[in-house]
């Protein structure tokens, strides 16, 4: 018996599938996608999400966080 091999979906970052340039921190709903339940940001491995949107979106979030917008740490 054969294994059958079943095609491997690409990994598609959610910035460029959804064809957003730049990360605003002021759109904390997206954000908040990305931290994990102890408000943590997740990691890249987890999030699916380029390098080039994930250093803009770490920016982001830490600048949301100084604004107050997000929290720094989950109760």
């Amino acid at each position: 018996m054969e294994k059958k091999s079943t095609p491997k979906r690409e990994k598609q970052c959610y910035f460029c599938h959804n064809n957003i340039h730049d990360v605003d921190y002021k759109d904390v709903g997206i954000l908040r996608r990305f931290l994990s339940s102890f408000a943590k940001i997740v990691p890249r491995k987890r999030s699916k999400v380029c390098m080039k949107h994930q250093r803009g979106l770490v920016e982001a979030i830490k600048r949301a966080r100084v604004m107050a917008l997000l929290p720094f740490i989950q109760k």
